[in-house]
């Protein structure tokens, strides 16, 4: 399923969504459609991608609620695999991109912690035993095949990718990033298309209010 594809479904049924959905879906297709169109930017794909998939699940959080933006994407992944009677994120996480994500969680450049240890508020030792300790849960959620469990882990470490590039961490094409890069946007590539479908298949479900919502000119 591809951008032009979910376009076109779109279109034949968009009068049919609730508001909140039907903004939703048109903004997260908008940036699906240009991630698309960046093949030789690994860079603009990923940053794109990810604007798509937050387009698709963020709402308006208290500022006093404690809820962070991954507690926010990781609720919203959980409805989404109680929606898939299809199991396809089963199929993406089982099937298609297991080698994938066992890279991905084996690469520390996608850690929080192991920057942390490059700032100085971790020693060495302390990154180390995080990071296996987190890796050994990875692949005991992997091996007992709780779906929910190896996305959300697999998403935390996207973020830190997301991190470091949307706050100027990084440089455009760097040659230090690629291989990080590459296996995200291949995950994002094929994930946030997913969760537009799967949206698309449960207009009746309560998305919530869109943040921005769209304001009409005086």
């Amino acid at each position: 399923m591809d951008h032009k594809a979910l376009k076109s479904r779109q279109r034949t049924e968009r009068d049919t969504y609730p508001t909140n959905l039907s903004l939703r879906v048109h903004r997260a297709l908008s940036w699906l459609g240009r991630a698309e169109q960046l093949a030789e930017d690994q860079d603009g794909q990923f940053i794109f991608l990810w604007i798509a998939f937050n387009a698709a699940y963020a709402t308006e959080i208290e500022e006093d609620s404690g809820l962070s933006e991954q507690v926010a994407f990781r609720r919203f992944l959980e409805k989404l695999l109680s929606l898939d009677s299809q199991k396809r994120l089963e199929a993406l996480v089982w099937t298609e991109f297991t080698g994938s994500i066992r890279v991905l969680l084996d690469n520390q450049y996608v850690f929080e912690d192991f920057w942390r240890f490059q700032n100085g508020s971790l020693d060495e030792s302390q990154w180390k035993r995080n990071f296996a300790k987190a890796k050994g849960a990875a692949h005991a959620a992997l091996a007992g095949r709780r779906t929910e469990v190896v996305l959300g882990i697999v998403l935390s470490r996207i973020y830190t990718l997301r991190n470091q590039l949307m706050h100027g961490g990084a440089t455009w094409n760097s040659g230090v990033n690629r291989d990080q890069l590459r296996d995200c946007v291949g995950f994002m590539g094929k994930l946030v298309p997913l969760l537009i479908e799967i949206m698309m298949d449960n207009p009746a479900t309560l998305w919530g209010a869109a943040c921005y919502p769209v304001v009409s000119t005086p």
